[in-house]
């Protein structure tokens, strides 16, 4: 996957709790995604790895902690008429501490995995969420109109993710 020149990148992370048979998700309460449901993460700030970002945000937003994270995807979202390309670093961890709470930002809630609330959700988690909960590695582009419209798509299961 390459950046298209004219557009820059902004990096972002997002992290996805599981446990047993449940993924933690986050009801957006305000900003880009508000009413949403979707993992946690946001901005890598200067100065930090994007790992280091990842932990972060999950705090941030659920309270949260953990030791370490596994990568597990990258995606690509080009907005139309929005020249910043967003490179979202998807990390999962099923080790962590502290109970998830309710912050300024995020609601979190456990979901059954076989009750993803899919259509509050952003419109491309339908796509790679699948990949995701079966443990596997992915890597894709997805061009909105707006923001709940996809125009084009591509989605590959890898073995290994780029650097």
């Amino acid at each position: 996957m390459s950046i298209p020149v004219h557009l820059s990148r902004k990096v972002l992370t997002l992290v996805l709790i599981r446990q047993q048979q449940q993924v933690l998700l986050g009801m957006k309460k305000r900003g880009f995604g508000a009413g949403r449901w979707n993992g946690f993460g946001g901005k890598v700030e200067i100065g930090e790895t994007i790992e280091q970002a990842a932990k972060r945000e999950l705090e941030e937003e659920s309270c949260l902690r953990v030791d370490s994270l596994l990568k597990v995807g990258l995606l690509l979202f080009e907005f139309v008429g929005d020249p910043v390309m967003l490179e979202v670093h998807v990390f999962s961890s099923r080790h962590f501490t502290g109970e998830p709470r309710e912050t300024e930002e995020m609601r979190p809630k456990w979901f059954a995995v076989e009750h993803i609330p899919y259509a509050s959700m952003w419109p491309d988690d339908i796509h790679w969420f699948p990949l995701f909960l079966k443990g596997a590695k992915f890597s894709g582009f997805f061009k909105f109109q707006g923001h709940d419209t996809i125009l084009e798509h591509t989605l590959q299961e890898l073995d290994t993710l780029p650097q």
